[in-house]
C-alpha cells in the first residue's frame, strides 16, 4: 500500500506516512472516497510536538490488526493542527458534544459529507479508568454505522444545527473602561494561586495573553503578572539551561510538565517578560527570564534560513528509546552527550509573526542588537517567501516548500502586528507599509462579505478552507483565545498600532468595531479572552507617542565598518536610553532620514520631527497633541509647551 503522506509538507504527517493505516491527507479526495465506498471518516488531527499523538500513533496507528480495521471500515484523515487550524477549530467544536476532554490527538467520526457524529480525543489500546479502547471504538462505530444509520445521521444534522446557530451568536458590548477592567484583574486575582503561580488546578497553562493584559492593566493587574512569571520562572515549566518555557503542567506546583516548547508560548511571555523588565529594570529575575527565551528562540527554535520553527518536540531517544522529557531533565553538560529532541521545522506565518514582533521590543528595551536582527531575519523570510504575488499569505512552509494550506486571519494579524513593532523599533518604515497592506486586505475581505447585522471588520483575505466552506463547516473565525491571541485580535491590534503611527482615525474605528464585538464576553471569561482584553486595557488608556529623532548619520566608509556584536551595546546618549524605558503607546527612535520616509508612506506622527542643533531630540504627543521638543530625558514624562 502506497503512503499519500510521504511527500507531505507537515512534519506531522510524515511521520505517519509508514503507518500500516491507509492514510488519505485533509482534501476532497478523502472524502470523494467517503462517499464512494459508503463508510465513515476517521479525522484524526493532532501536531508533531504533541506527546499524547506519539503515544496513539505507536499503540495503535503504527499496529497491524488496528490499521487493518480501520482501513476496512473507515476512510482515515491525518491532520496537522498546525497547518489547517481552521479544519481543528471546527472539529474541536463538533467534539465538545461528545466530551469535555477536549485536547489533541482529537479522534472525529464524521460521515462522508464530514459532519460529526462522534469524537474523543486519545483511545488507548485497552480500557483504562472508563475510557474504552480504541478497537472497542472503532467496532462501536462500525456496528452504529451498519446498523443504526438514520441515528448517526441524525446526531450529525443536530450537531451541525447546534454549531451554526452558535456561530451566529453575538456576544458584543460596549468596550469596558478602567472600572470594568479593574474588576476584571480582581476577578483574575481571586482566582491566583498563591503559592505556586498562575490561575486554577492542574492541568495548568502559562496562558500568556492573561498575562499580557494584566501587565497592561497595570497597578494591581501588573503586580498580578509579575508574580507569576517569578513563580513560574522558579519552577520546573521553565527550563534553566535553553531559557524557554514548556507548554503545560500535569500538576498544580508546574512540576511533571508537558515538555514540548512551543514558539506562541515563548514568543508572548518574552514579550510580557520584557515588559516587567522595562517596568522594574533592577529586577535581574524578570530581566534575566526574558533575556533567556529571547536566547532560546533564536539558540533553539531560529532556522538557518531566519524562520522560527514551530515547536520542538517533547520526546527524544536516549540509548535507543523515546524518552518523554529525558533530555530536558538534563544538566547542561548532560545535554552535550545527548541528541536535542527534534524541531518541528514547519514556518508559520502568523507564529513566526508573534516571536518577530517579541524579539524586536526585546531588543529595543534591552539594546540588544542580536534580537532585532533574528526578528529581522524572520520578517524578510517571509515577505519573500510568505507573501504570493497576489498580496494573500502563505500559511506554511518547510525547508522553501509552501503549504497548499489557506492563511487564516491570525496569519494576517500576528505578521502584521509583528512588521510593526519591527518598523518602530529599527527606524524603516518599509516594514509599516507592508503591514498596511495586509490589514488593508483584511479589511476589504470582510467588506466583501457585505454589510449585514454584525459583520466583524476583518476577514480573512484567502476565504477559508474551501472543503471546510464546501461542506457547510467553515465557522467564523473563533474569537476566544488560549495560548495565543485571536485572528480578529491580531488584527484589531495591528489596526491600533497602525492608527499610533499615523495611517488614520479609520484603523483605530476598525479596532474599536473588532473589540466590541467581544467585549461581553470577554469580561465574562478573562481566561478564554486574554488578548483581546490586553487591546482593551490599551485602547482604555490615555494614548501617549514617543518619537526621538537623532541627527541623520553620517556615512561610514567600508573599511571603518565593525561587524555586528553579539547585543553588547556602547553608551548611548541618556535621551535614547530613556525613551527606551518610558511608558508609552508606541516609542520610537529613528534618524531625520528615517522620519521623513515615516512622513512620506503617510505615518503623520512623523510629520516635521527632527534633531536640533545636531542634538537628539524627543516629542511627546498625548494623542497627536504634541509637545515642543526636549533634550532633557526628565522632560519625557509630561506633554510640556505645545507645539
Amino acid at each position: 500500500m502506497g503512503s499519500r503522506l510521504g511527500d507531505a509538507m507537515s512534519p506531522y504527517l510524515r511521520a505517519h506516512a509508514a503507518n500500516p493505516v491507509d492514510w488519505y491527507p485533509w482534501g476532497e479526495a478523502a472524502f470523494e472516497a467517503a462517499k464512494q465506498r459508503d463508510v465513515p471518516v476517521l479525522v484524526s488531527i493532532g501536531y508533531a510536538t504533541c506527546h499524547w499523538c506519539h503515544v496513539m500513533a505507536r499503540e495503535s496507528f503504527s499496529d497491524p490488526a488496528v490499521a487493518a480495521v480501520i482501513n476496512d471500515g473507515f476512510v482515515a484523515i491525518k491532520v496537522d493542527r498546525e497547518e489547517h487550524p481552521d479544519v481543528d477549530a471546527s472539529y474541536l467544536a463538533a467534539a465538545s458534544a461528545f466530551t469535555g476532554e477536549l485536547g489533541w490527538p482529537l479522534t472525529v467520526f464524521a460521515s462522508p459529507e464530514g459532519h460529526a457524529f462522534y469524537a474523543g480525543t486519545y483511545f488507548p489500546p485497552r480500557e483504562i479508568r472508563g475510557v474504552p479502547s480504541f478497537s472497542a471504538v472503532l467496532a462501536a462505530v462500525g456496528t452504529a454505522w451498519r446498523e443504526r444509520r438514520a441515528e448517526l445521521d441524525a446526531t450529525a444534522s443536530a450537531v451541525a444545527e447546534a454549531l451554526a446557530a452558535a456561530s451566529a451568536v453575538r456576544t458584543g458590548g460596549a468596550l469596558p473602561g478602567p472600572a470594568e477592567l479593574a474588576g476584571t484583574v480582581a476577578a483574575l486575582a481571586a482566582g491566583e494561586d498563591r503559592v505556586h503561580g498562575g490561575f486554577g488546578n492542574a492541568p495548568k497553562f502559562p496562558i500568556a495573553p492573561v498575562l499580557a493584559f494584566l501587565t497592561a492593566a497595570g497597578g494591581p493587574g501588573r503586580a498580578l503578572a509579575e508574580r507569576t512569571v517569578r513563580l513560574m520562572g522558579a519552577s520546573p515549566l521553565h527550563d534553566p539551561v535553553d531559557g524557554g518555557f514548556f507548554r503545560y503542567s500535569t500538576q498544580a506546583d508546574w512540576s511533571e510538565p508537558h515538555y514540548e516548547r512551543m514558539l506562541t508560548d515563548n514568543a508572548l511571555l518574552l514579550r510580557v517578560a520584557t515588559e516587567l523588565g522595562r517596568a522594574w529594570p533592577n529586577d535581574e529575575h524578570t530581566v534575566s527570564i526574558a533575556d533567556g527565551v529571547a536566547r532560546f528562540l533564536i539558540d533553539r527554535l531560529q532556522l538557518p534560513d531566519g524562520g522560527f520553527a514551530s515547536a520542538q518536540d517533547s520526546e527524544s531517544v536516549i540509548d535507543g528509546e523515546r524518552s518523554e522529557g529525558g533530555y530536558y531533565r538534563q544538566d547542561a553538560d548532560g545535554r552535550t552527550r545527548l541528541a536535542p529532541p527534534p524541531l518541528d521545522e514547519k514556518v508559520l506565518t502568523g507564529w513566526n509573526g508573534l516571536a518577530i514582533g517579541a524579539l524586536a521590543r526585546h531588543g529595543f528595551v534591552r539594546r540588544d542588537d542580536r534580537s532585532v536582527t533574528a526578528a529581522r531575519r524572520s520578517a524578510e523570510l517571509l515577505l519573500a517567501t510568505h507573501v504570493r504575488a497576489d498580496g494573500n499569505l502563505v500559511r506554511a512552509s518547510l525547508d522553501g516548500r509552501a503549504s497548499t494550506a489557506v492563511a487564516t486571519l491570525e496569519d494576517t494579524g500576528m505578521f502584521a502586528g509583528g512588521l510593526l513593532e519591527l518598523a518602530a523599533v529599527t527606524g524603516e518604515p518599509g516594514y509599516a507599509v507592508s503591514a498596511r497592506a495586509l490589514i488593508d486586505a483584511a479589511l476589504a475581505a470582510a467588506s466583501d462579505e457585505g454589510d449585514g447585522e454584525g459583520r466583524l471588520p476583518f476577514a480573512a483575505p484567502g476565504g477559508g478552507d474551501p472543503v471546510l466552506r464546501a461542506r457547510g463547516l467553515a465557522l467564523p473565525d473563533d474569537p476566544a483565545e488560549g495560548a495565543a491571541p485571536s485572528g480578529l485580535t491580531a488584527c484589531a491590534d495591528a489596526a491600533w498600532r497602525l492608527y499610533l503611527l499615523g495611517a488614520g482615525d479609520a484603523y483605530l474605528a476598525s479596532a474599536e468595531r473588532a473589540m466590541a464585538s467581544v467585549a461581553g464576553i470577554a469580561l465574562e471569561r478573562p481566561l478564554a479572552f486574554g488578548g483581546s482584553l490586553e487591546l482593551m486595557a490599551r485602547l482604555a488608556a490615555p494614548v501617549v507617542q514617543l518619537v526621538t529623532v537623532v541627527p541623520e548619520p553620517e556615512p561610514v566608509p567600508e573599511h571603518e565598518r565593525s561587524s555586528a556584536d553579539d547585543g553588547a551595546a556602547s553608551d548611548e546618549p541618556a535621551l535614547l536610553a530613556a525613551t527606551r524605558g518610558q511608558e508609552a503607546s508606541v516609542a520610537v527612535i529613528v534618524d531625520e532620514r528615517q522620519a521623513r520616509a515615516f512622513a512620506e508612506a503617510g505615518f503623520s506622527l512623523f510629520e516635521e520631527r527632527t534633531a536640533r542643533n545636531g542634538v537628539p531630540v524627543a516629542y511627546r504627543c498625548e494623542a497627536f497633541v504634541c509637545g515642543l521638543p526636549v533634550e532633557d530625558p526628565s522632560m519625557l514624562g509630561s506633554l510640556g509647551p505645545r507645539e
